[in-house]
């Protein structure tokens, strides 16, 4: 990557997705470009995005809403939002609602209205009702276990179900049983007719439809069974329209059954075809539903929006941008083989767009009070003029606070300072940022031996900059007036898994989960200036990192990221 920054690679990574500057496009866009320059699907380009409505989005999903949205966009096609609302346990508007706030939030709006699976159960039953007279489909009564016992293994061919042979009249009766509640769960279920020989297990007559006497969302208790998600997919993609199903590589298996049903039904229109792409991972992270969900439910972490979370909706409560995570998504691009990306290069592309919008601001986290000795100004405060962003010409300056009492920074002072240690210490001037250079002249210690508090001087000829008389200082840092600063609650974070990437060793990746994940700093200071963030505004506290308001809580301050860039560290080793 050499000297690249992630501004850089963000905008190399978006060239190189819209393929233009000759740079060469990625595999799911060459293809979508040969069907163009061939004349499939009438030239036209339809996409979709189809959650399940049973929990939140997370950083994988959002690789998979960029990737459809935005190839849809560039040729001036649509892409729908979907939901496979085809498993009614565990499925809830509020996740479907929650699900088209998070698309918005990430700068996507759907092509007409938002769609469900369930929208199309009626046009499915009859569609299987069809396999069925066909003799391409069964009913059978095996319950769950004896089925999946008699699938077979890789190299063992599965059993062919006793009613595998039952007419099309006596099967297209007991669908119908079915369908009317007749029969008890797991009594019986609707099998497509392929090969139980087949080397593909999903192709040894897979289950399209299962009894569950369970109320729908939407559809309530209009239905009580209810398809399978092989089963609806495909064909609803095929109802909407869409040319070009792309989903994650955890589904290649599956596109060999997603054929068949396509070919075996009377569709209107054009059969979409399915492309997979590597999902998107990330280190000291997990994106499992069944692991998000046992952090939560057993509250190791604080809800879905943890900040902690991979969640877009922890990202967001943490400050993270959306065009940081778009950027990302393209750098990443779009693979056809599984990888890890370090989560430093994430954080990377939210440090470069946060450090172009965020105002800087004064916060000190572990105070340790200093007095200033000299202080001979007729009131008791001086207004200095600190810079909002230095990035930002037009963000301008701010009045902050300056009197005889300052809070700074514990990590700032050192009593008997080693060789690298270049702030402040007995008999050491340091400056003081956006004010005056400070020398400390004396320190009271408390009965353990524990620092209390400073007794230091300023030198007022240093408050435009320099030292009249030439003399230099070789750190600079940050304070808060303590006449005039308000409290805060700050929370930090270090990663929610200890292992780089958890259970590649075997183990449960929950084993590997950081109890001192997060640590509660409740009576940090902070400039008043800071009592006018707004909720979810992300600043800069000057030396220490971004910190975002929290939208619920106020004073409350997540930190986003720190100042040192990680990625660059990572890539420098590398080298």
């Amino acid at each position: 990557m050499g000297s690249q920054t992630p501004e850089s690679i963000a905008v190399n990574s978006l060239t190189n997705a819209a393929g233009g500057a000759g740079r060469p496009l990625d595999f799911i866009r060459e293809q979508i470009r040969r069907d163009d320059v061939e004349g499939a699907f009438g030239g036209r380009v339809q996409t979709r995005f189809p959650p399940e409505p049973n929990g939140f989005l997370h950083i994988g999903h959002a690789k998979a809403v960029c990737l459809n949205f935005e190839v849809a966009a560039e040729h001036g096609g649509t892409c729908r939002l979907r939901f496979d609302d085809t498993n009614p346990e565990g499925e809830d508007a509020s996740f479907a609602d929650a699900i088209s706030q998070d698309i918005a939030w990430l700068g996507f709006e759907p092509d007409g209205e938002t769609v469900y699976a369930s929208d199309y159960f009626e046009t499915l039953y009859g569609w299987a009702q069809h396999l069925v007279r066909e003799g391409w489909a069964y009913v059978d009564d095996q319950d769950a276990e004896t089925i999946s016992a008699t699938r077979g293994d890789f190299t063992t061919a599965g059993a062919e179900s006793p009613w595998r042979d039952r007419s099309a009249a006596e099967n297209l009766r007991l669908l119908s049983e079915m369908r009317d509640g007749r029969h008890p769960d797991g009594a019986k279920v609707l099998r497509a007719r392929i090969d139980m020989a087949h080397p593909n297990m999903l192709m040894r007559d897979p289950v399209m439809y299962r009894i569950r006497h369970i109320s729908h969302f939407r559809t309530g208790d209009a239905w009580c069974i209810y398809p399978t998600y092989d089963w609806a997919h495909g064909q609803s993609d095929a109802i909407e329209g869409v040319t070009h199903s792309l989903c994650s590589l955890e589904f290649d298996a599956h596109r060999p059954l997603y054929d068949w049903y396509l070919e075996h039904l009377p569709l209107p229109g054009d059969r979409p075809r399915q492309h997979e792409f590597a999902r998107l991972n990330l280190t000291h992270t997990v994106t499992s539903k069944r692991q998000l969900h046992t952090l939560v439910d057993e509250g190791l972490v604080d809800g879905w929006d943890d900040p902690r979370l991979p969640t877009l909706r922890g990202l967001r409560r943490r400050g993270c941008p959306p065009e940081a995570i778009r950027d990302f998504c393209a750098h990443i691009g779009v693979a056809r083989v599984n990888g890890v990306h370090e989560i430093e290069l994430l954080e990377s592309f939210v440090r470069n767009r946060l450090n172009r919008s965020a105002l800087r601001r004064m916060a000190v986290l572990r105070p340790l009070e200093v007095v200033i000795t000299n202080w001979d100004q007729p009131e008791p405060v001086e207004q200095r003029q600190a810079v909002n962003n230095p990035e930002d010409p037009d963000a301008g300056s701010r009045p902050v606070p300056f009197g005889p009492r300052l809070w700074i920074e514990r990590d700032d002072f050192m009593m008997e300072p080693h060789r690298k240690f270049y702030r402040l210490a007995p008999g050491r001037e340091v400056r003081l940022r956006a004010a005056y250079f400070l020398r400390c002249d004396e320190v009271e210690t408390g009965a353990g031996g524990e620092i209390v508090r400073l007794f230091c001087s300023y030198d007022r000829a240093t408050g435009r900059g320099s030292a009249p008389d030439g003399r230099k200082v070789r750190a600079t840092i940050h304070w808060v007036s303590a006449d005039h600063a308000v409290s805060a609650t700050v929370a930090l974070y270090d990663r929610l898994f200890g292992d780089a990437v958890p259970g590649s060793n075997g183990r449960n990746p929950l084993e590997s989960y950081n109890p001192r994940s997060r640590e509660l700093i409740t009576d940090a200071k902070l400039e008043p200036e800071l009592c006018n963030t707004a909720p979810g505004e992300v600043v800069q506290f000057e030396r220490l990192g971004y910190f975002a308001c929290d939208p619920d809580t106020p004073m409350l301050f997540h930190r986003t990221v720190g100042l040192r860039d990680e990625w660059a560290n990572i890539q420098k080793r590398r080298s």
